[in-house]
């Protein structure tokens, strides 16, 4: 997920954003594929209602094209389906892929140069049509359009032909690499082995549109639903979405997504501390409301923390998620390993955690991977510095680099107020790294103009605090997108901010994307990380952890480690 400004966007979307009762974690149903076996709040979860959420941003570019995160994320997931779609179980489980509008996770050729799916029975749209693949690879081709840009890049870097095709409404031909020989079956042919596609597949892109149907830019408006809601209402550009069912959805061809609201009514543009006030009354209809996108801060985690029947209506979650110090080795005096080494020994790790909030929204790291078994995680600690930094040997390395004085160092940051990038987390490394020797001048920038410069290859600080999320669970889009040499951006948004372009690494990455056994890439993925880890290239601080409240009247908690947040499919309101 490149760098998002949170999981609104990518994160979770995550997108995915990828941001939090001591002791509050709500856990999801026994069985949650079971239906009625159980719920994470009290009470059998039964069909009707109208659920309510209440969001700060608004569901902007709601059209399959534009969207970045898995399934679009949450609310989208409910009207577009997707050839594979996340597991919708709590926990780890949750991190599998599985699929939807397809029979299985797709049948590759013998190098995953070649993929092929085939389409459920009984598919239909909102107006009772049959979804064909034709439609899937018609949606795909739209998504290449420049007017629909903002979708993740995969499909235009993997299928033959993709980096130069600009879309339908330019290039009526389409898409050779996207065959439908008959109208259950679309084939993917790829420029390279590509193990993870399933992954993939569950990106909108893969959402089927009828192009009868399309209105371009204006499909965000009212795009033809294959979930089991439709929309009846999208005001101010997603600032308030209404859902409604789609009565041609049956449940026999979705095993993932409960559906029991009649309704869902999205209202966004407010203020943090209103919904989290909102939410912890629980009067009228926000008794039955949930929120997809404002965790709990540390002061209203205090307050939540005190009241047991509020804590019992936080739900707690991971994400994919690592907040770090970047280096640019092009910058003296980062060009020295020993210095980065060294401030990688005088971290405060116990410190930076108290900034980000306290222990119960932010988890230490050593290793960039998250610590989930889907990414591959192996444990390591490369410069064991404890909790509170080993100040005495960042000054041994540093006196071995040439600086037995110390040295003085600019640290640029944002200025948002994000507990990850912000001035807290600053402020918390320069008083750790002063204890080495190390005298830190603190550089904020507004959050736009952060953004640009930390991404721009020309103008990148040789020291800076970053962040990165996953664009599904696993070790490929997490390590590929900062340490690929050949992702390396010269003229645009570059991600690979120490500039590392080692030949073992791109190849290894490129010998694990061969691999169609997710478990067997996911111990490669770990394996590389270490291998990465020990040129100090960055400094893991922090993963963050997701604590929201949700209303009184809400059940069937579900959250999975692939968002590590409330999913909306899953819950009931009576």
């Amino acid at each position: 997920m490149r760098q998002p400004s949170v999981i609104s966007r990518r994160v979770a979307a995550a997108t995915v954003t990828l941001v939090l009762a001591a002791g509050a974690a709500a856990c999801g149903p026994e069985d949650s594929k079971g239906g009625d076996s159980g719920s994470g709040a009290e009470g059998t979860p039964q069909k009707g209602g109208t659920l309510t959420v209440l969001n700060r941003n608004t569901q902007q570019d709601f059209d399959p094209a534009r969207l970045y995160t898995s399934g679009g994320g949450n609310i989208p997931s409910l009207v577009f389906r997707t050839l594979t779609t996340r597991n919708r179980e709590d926990g780890a489980d949750g991190a599998q892929v599985v699929p939807d509008l397809a029979t299985d996770l797709g049948k590759p050729n013998k190098d995953a140069t070649v993929w092929t799916y085939t389409l459920k029975e009984g598919l239909k749209y909102e107006d009772g049509t049959a979804i064909t693949s034709a439609d899937i690879k018609y949606g795909i081709e739209r998504s290449f359009a420049p007017e629909l840009s903002g979708g993740a890049p995969y499909l235009r870097d993997w299928l033959i032909g993709g980096a130069d095709y600009q879309g339908p409404y330019k290039d009526k031909k389409g898409l050779d690499s996207i065959e439908v020989p008959d109208d259950r079956t679309i084939v993917f042919r790829l420029n390279k082995p590509e193990g993870e596609f399933p992954y993939l597949a569950t990106q909108t892109q893969t959402t089927p549109v009828p192009k009868a149907k399309d209105t371009g830019t204006k499909y965000e408006e009212h795009p033809v639903s294959s979930g089991p809601y439709k929309v009846v209402t999208n005001e101010n550009d997603g600032e308030r979405l209404v859902l409604e069912r789609n009565p041609h959805w049956s449940a026999k061809t979705d095993e993932e997504r409960k559906a029991y609201p009649d309704r869902i009514d999205v209202r966004s543009g407010l203020d943090a501390a209103v919904i989290n006030q909102r939410l912890s009354a629980s009067q009228g209809p926000d008794a039955a409301a949930v929120t997809t996108d404002t965790n709990l801060g540390p002061a209203e985690l205090a307050k939540v923390s005190s009241d047991k029947k509020l804590a019992a209506r936080v739900g707690t979650g991971h994400f994919g998620y690592t907040n770090y110090i970047a280096f640019n080795p092009k910058v003296k005096p980062f060009d020295d390993p020993k210095v980065r080494q060294a401030i990688s020994y005088a971290v405060d790790r116990s410190s930076v955690i108290n900034a980000a909030g306290g222990s119960s929204l932010a988890e230490p790291a050593t290793t960039f991977l998250p610590e989930r078994d889907s990414f591959g995680h192996a444990p390591y600690d490369h410069f064991p510095a404890g909790k509170t930094g080993d100040a005495a040997k960042a000054k041994e390395l540093l006196k071995e680099a040439g600086y037995d004085k110390g040295l003085t160092v600019t640290l640029t940051h944002s200025n948002a107020k994000d507990f990850e990038t912000s001035p807290e987390i600053a402020t918390a490394l320069q008083a750790a790294l002063k204890k080495a020797g190390i005298t830190v001048k603190l550089q904020g920038l507004e959050d736009n103009d952060y953004s640009d410069t930390i991404h721009d290859a020309k103008k990148e600080p040789g020291f800076f605090l970053a962040h990165w999320g996953a664009d599904w669970p696993s070790g490929g889009p997490f390590l590929a997108p900062i340490f690929d040499g050949r992702q390396i951006v010269r003229n645009g948004a570059n991600y690979n901010t120490s500039f590392l372009n080692d030949l073992e690494v791109n190849k290894e990455i490129d010998e694990i994307n061969k691999l169609t056994d997710l478990k067997a890439a996911a111990t490669r993925w770990g394996a590389l990380d270490k291998k990465i880890g020990e040129k100090a290239l960055t400094v893991p601080l922090f993963h963050p952890v997701y604590k929201r409240l949700y209303g009184q009247d809400v059940k069937n908690i579900v959250i999975s480690d692939w968002t590590g947040v409330l999913d909306v499919s899953q819950v009931a309101v009576k």
